[in-house]
């Protein structure tokens, strides 16, 4: 087993980063591709307010951390998490502005995360959501990496989803270890939660993806073509998914830790060109050129 101590893989905030979204960014900006811009499209109208609820779910336990290194960690995750969901509602303005009812899709978002999960469930599931996602998160940065799904992606949001892979990665642990050690989640309610999550993620995704193209002007049968040759290239064989399901189903060994898994392939290129310019395009554009 590896060492599992996050001290090895130091958080970093970073703030006010600028990723052109301003710019003129073709509306089908991942291959030319209706279905694979508006997946990655949907999952952004839902990271402000899921951000949100993940901090909230964390904050819960703060008072109850007596590890001064855990406790670091959980302002830089809740920091990171911050500015995820600035820069993706900065984003999902461009989409809002394409006719699609990103404020509709909001209100649904914290209705059931902050109306129904944060009143009805105990701290402890929530919590349990809260890792379960960010497993689910981080298990798609590394997959996606591998699978070099944004090689034909616009540069600026192939820039804004590495960056916010690579703090996924860099923060995988904290709710988790919050979780375990403070929290004292049992087993049954983990792997319970991640079940939940892999349920529930999915049908809410290609929901909004379905309204999504129909404001794209597609009709309802041109949706289904687009929808079932989407699904194909995420859950075929060799697909997106296949490749990470065993790093999925890791989740459910009981000494299972997010660090078990390391870092993403691409990382040290990322972190030494974003230092050395400052730029997260460049540092995506050379990523993307490391495997």
């Amino acid at each position: 087993m590896m060492n599992t101590h996050s001290s090895e893989h130091p958080i970093v905030p970073r703030e006010k980063l600028d990723f052109g979204l301003d710019g003129d960014i073709p509306r089908f900006w991942l291959d030319n591709d209706p279905f694979k811009s508006r997946f990655f499209d949907a999952m952004s109208t839902f990271f402000p307010e899921g951000e949100r609820f993940f901090i909230s779910c964390v904050r819960d336990f703060r008072d109850q951390i007596d590890d001064p290194k855990l406790l670091a960690e959980v302002k830089d995750f809740t920091r990171q998490e911050g500015q995820h969901g600035i820069v993706h509602r900065q984003f999902n303005d461009r989409v809002k502005a394409q006719g699609v009812d990103v404020d509709r899709i909001e209100r649904l978002t914290v209705f059931l995360l902050f109306k129904v999960l944060r009143v009805y469930l105990p701290k402890k599931a929530t919590l349990a959501l809260t890792a379960a996602f960010e497993h689910m998160t981080a298990l798609m940065a590394h997959g996606f990496e591998a699978a070099k799904v944004m090689d034909k992606a616009d540069p600026r949001i192939r820039a804004m989803y590495t960056w916010h892979a690579i703090e996924e990665v860099e923060h995988k642990a904290v709710a988790f270890d919050v979780m375990q050690k403070v929290a004292k989640v049992g087993y049954v309610r983990r792997v319970f939660a991640l079940i939940l999550a892999t349920i529930g993620f999915p049908i809410g995704t290609f929901l909004v993806v379905n309204h999504m193209l129909q404001a794209d002007g597609f009709g309802l049968f041109k949706r289904l073509g687009l929808m079932a040759k989407g699904l194909w290239w995420l859950y075929k064989p060799g697909g997106l998914y296949m490749p990470i399901l065993g790093h999925f189903m890791a989740y459910f060994k009981p000494g299972f830790h997010p660090w078990q898994t390391g870092q993403m392939d691409g990382y040290a290129v990322w972190l030494e060109t974003f230092n050395r310019t400052g730029d997260p395009i460049a540092a995506g554009d050379a990523s993307i050129r490391s495997h």
